[in-house]
This record gives C-alpha cells, sequence and structure tokens, in this order.
C-alpha cells in the first residue's frame, strides 16, 4: 500500500491498533460521495481527462452499489475506508483508478468525509429534537390548566400548569437546536484540496469542490484545514448538553411514576418487569436516558484530551475523533427518540397531581402578595406575616386556606376575608399572567407561539 518506501509488512499489534476500518466503514457514502467531486473538477480542470473521469465515475457508481447491496468486502489490511475504496477501484478499473487521488490526501480526504458525516448528523439531530418539542407540546395544549406542584428544592414551592412544565422542556430543546445550528454553521467549510497540509501545486478549484458538497467555502488555511476537529468537539458538547436536558426529563419521569408521586403513568412500552417481583413496573427507558450524559460528556473529554497539544498538522492520534464520536451520536439519538416517546405516552395522574400541588402551603406567597396589593405592606414585611401564618396552619393541621380569619388577624389585622380569594390552586395559578408565567391561558397562548417558532 506504501509504494516503494517500505520493503516489510506491519506486524500484528500495528495492523491492529492502526486499522480503523471496523468504524470508519460508515463514512463510506461520504467518502465516495466527496471523490465524486473531486473527481468531477479533475476533470473539469483538465487535470483528468474525460474517459478516464467516466471510467472512475463508473467504478465509484459500482462500488457505492456493492455497499449498498451487502457485497463489498471490507479489509482490515487495508486500514481504512479510503483505502478500502481506492483498492476496489483499482481492482475494477485498473490502473486509471490512481488518478483520482491526484492533489488529494487522505488528510484533507478524512476531513472532508467526517464533516460531511457530522453535518448529517446534525440534520438528524434537528428533525429528531424538531420531533421531542412536538411532543411536549402537545401535552402542554393537552394540559393548559391541570394544577401540579411546582418545586425547588424539590419541595413545594408554588402550583404550576402542568403545560407549563412540560412547555419548559420546548425551551430547552430550542436552545439545544440553536446549539447545533451554530455548530453547523461554523463546520460548512471545506477542507478538500487542503491535501496532506500545504495545498498543492495542480490547478484545482475548490470553490467548485465546496459548492458540489453543499459547503458555503473551502476552509481558508489549509494547515487549520487537514488538523481542525473543532466541528466534532462541537457537536458533542451541544450533544452532551442535549442529553442533560433529557437527562432532567428521564429523572422527572423516575420520580412521577413512583407509587410514592403517582403523577404520571407510562405504559408497557417504555417500562419493563421484575424477573422476582411480580408487582413492578421499572422505567428502565428513563433510567437509560438519565444515564446517556455520561457518554456524550466521555466522548467530549476523550476527544479534548486527543487533541489537546497536539502540533499542526495531522498525526494518527486525530484517528481516535471518529469512533467516540459514532457512538456518542447514536446514544444521543437514542435518547431523543426515548424521551419523545415517553412524552407522548405519559398520562398524568389529575387527582394525584392536583392533591400534590396543595401540599406545603403552596400558596403562601399569594398571601403575602395579597397583603402587599391590599394592605400596602412591604413584600418583606408581608413575608415574615405569611411565614406566622404557615407555622400557625402547621399547627393547627390545617391549610392556609383553612385558617380561620380570626387566627390570620390575629397576626395581621388589617386581613379580612376577601384573602380567601387568593389561596386556592386554581386562583394562584391563574394569577400568574406576566409573560411565561404559568397562567392557563399563558400557556395556551405560549404553546401556540412555541408551534410557530419551532414546528
Amino acid at each position: 500500500m506504501w509504494g516503494g518506501r517500505f520493503a516489510g509488512g506491519p506486524s500484528e499489534v500495528m495492523a491492529a491498533i492502526n486499522a480503523s476500518i471496523s468504524f470508519d466503514q460508515r463514512l463510506h457514502v461520504h467518502d465516495i460521495r466527496g471523490s465524486h467531486a473531486h473527481l468531477d473538477m479533475l476533470e473539469a480542470t483538465g487535470i483528468v481527462s474525460l474517459p478516464d473521469a467516466a471510467t472512475i465515475r463508473g467504478g465509484l457508481d459500482r462500488i457505492e452499489k456493492e455497499i449498498a447491496a451487502g457485497r463489498f468486502v471490507f479489509k482490515p489490511e487495508l486500514e481504512d475506508i479510503h483505502m478500502n475504496i481506492e483498492a476496489r477501484l483499482a481492482e475494477l478499473v485498473g490502473p486509471v483508478a490512481g488518478r483520482l487521488h491526484t492533489a488529494r490526501s487522505r488528510n484533507d480526504q478524512v476531513a472532508t468525509d467526517f464533516r460531511l458525516w457530522v453535518r448529517d448528523e446534525i440534520d438528524a439531530v434537528d428533525a429528531a429534537l424538531t420531533d421531542a418539542q412536538a411532543a411536549f407540546i402537545e401535552k402542554a395544549e393537552a394540559w393548559p390548566d391541570l394544577p401540579m406542584p411546582g418545586f425547588t428544592h424539590l419541595q413545594n414551592g408554588q402550583p404550576v400548569a402542568f403545560g407549563h412544565h412540560m412547555l419548559a422542556y420546548v425551551e430547552m430543546l430550542g436552545r439545544d437546536r440553536g446549539r447545533f445550528a451554530d455548530a453547523r454553521r461554523r463546520l460548512n467549510e471545506s477542507p478538500l484540496g487542503a491535501a496532506a497540509l500545504a495545498g498543492t501545486p495542480f490547478p484545482i478549484d475548490r470553490d467548485m469542490t465546496a459548492a458540489a458538497l453543499g459547503f458555503d467555502r473551502p476552509a481558508a488555511n489549509s494547515m487549520d484545514a487537514v488538523s481542525d476537529r473543532d466541528f466534532a468537539l462541537e457537536f458533542l458538547a451541544a450533544g452532551a448538553i442535549t442529553a442533560l436536558h433529557l437527562s432532567r426529563f428521564a429523572e422527572e419521569l423516575v420520580l412521577w411514576t413512583s407509587a410514592q408521586f403517582c403523577f404520571v403513568h407510562l405504559s408497557d412500552a417504555f417500562t419493563t418487569g421484575s424477573s422476582i417481583m411480580p408487582q413492578k413496573r421499572n422505567p428502565d427507558a428513563a433510567e437509560l436516558v438519565r444515564a446517556k450524559p455520561g457518554r456524550l460528556l466521555g466522548a467530549f473529554t476523550a476527544l479534548a484530551t486527543v487533541l489537546k497539544g497536539l502540533p499542526l498538522t495531522y498525526g494518527k492520534d486525530m484517528q481516535e475523533d471518529k469512533e467516540a464520536t459514532f457512538e456518542a451520536a447514536d446514544s444521543l439519538m437514542l435518547a431523543i427518540a426515548a424521551a419523545a416517546g415517553m412524552a407522548r405516552d405519559m398520562k398524568p395522574n389529575k387527582a394525584r397531581l392536583r392533591a400534590a400541588a396543595e401540599l406545603g402551603h403552596p400558596t403562601a406567597t399569594d398571601l403575602a402578595d395579597w397583603m402587599v396589593r391590599r394592605r400596602g405592606l412591604p413584600f418583606r414585611d408581608a413575608h415574615r406575616a405569611a411565614g406566622a401564618l404557615v407555622a400557625e396552619a402547621d399547627r393547627r393541621g390545617l391549610t392556609l386556606a383553612q385558617l380561620p380569619l380570626d387566627a390570620m388577624q390575629a397576626v395581621e389585622a388589617e386581613i379580612d376575608e376577601s384573602v380567601y380569594d387568593v389561596l386556592s390552586i386554581e386562583k394562584s395559578i391563574a394569577a400568574r399572567t406576566s409573560y411565561g408565567g404559568t397562567a392557563p391561558d399563558n400557556v395556551r397562548r405560549a404553546a401556540a407561539a412555541a408551534r410557530e417558532r419551532f414546528l
């Protein structure tokens, strides 16, 4: 494979550590696509003759069909997808196959293939995230006014609408899509034509190949073009943040489906049983989504470690860029699909959510706000008075709404019967009409706006 420079072959250990075909064969579509673009440019510039180009093109088309049909034999001794395709091309069309590599190196070839793959994966992730957003929007539209507890520190804070909670995930996934879109814009420069690291003396047209492959422009510096893996790092970073968001939802499902919470029900489609306890319904899909950030964060850390301190331009270290990225992308796509599926599958337990929203005096803030609005107290004074009333309600084993008026007036004499108008869960939720708040009409408008913004 190396021509006249080497007289002997690699050791078995060298062959094993050097080969990447076991994982980079998934780049075959992008490698052939890049070769077609390069070949068309070589033909257009007169570097390769029309007859030779036609012969090579026919060979590439045949290889593409062989791979699609599962008849292509990937050979580890040929190291990677590039040399496997090049060797098969030579078998099919003879020595003319060697002309395809004119003005090209495996360095710019792999950089191009990998960018194309990451770009396609970003597009697939965006479509999957759009579907996940749709699942949460559907739930918000279905339950714009169902009360549930809103937590801080996993303690009841204030009541919120179930639909409002669902829309929080729509916003998170929207930011995730924005990060992937930003990464896509930055990666969309073509390394092809940078050759090994210094460019080429052949009169190539890099604008032509960039356009043919859907890139915005050729990469401006040949050394950076072959050594840059920022696009993979950004993809993994965006993926890790997305996985964290999905994991937060998954953790809530683990809690919500427990007997202690019983906020929602997941069907058999997303749960499993126990080998010993017949009654169990385990939220395994949610637990596995909850675990996926480890893979994404691990892949990011692994690639960052490979690239840290790596001198320009290309080192074989960079072969380690793909396997972890491929695995991370697979894990991310599966996690998104599982999260979207569970969002659609879950059925809220209305009675349990409503009852849980009542716990822990969640309308205490409404009481303090009422004293500010109706009695003109400074909020801190109202806060102290409301806290004293919470303590009194606890002492009596009552909710704030059940506390007698005389007990309230013993703490704050100016309180009158109209205070009870703000102490119900529904009134509390309906009062949060500020932009971004949980009032049901807000939720309905926000769901419609999210459908317009994201879907």
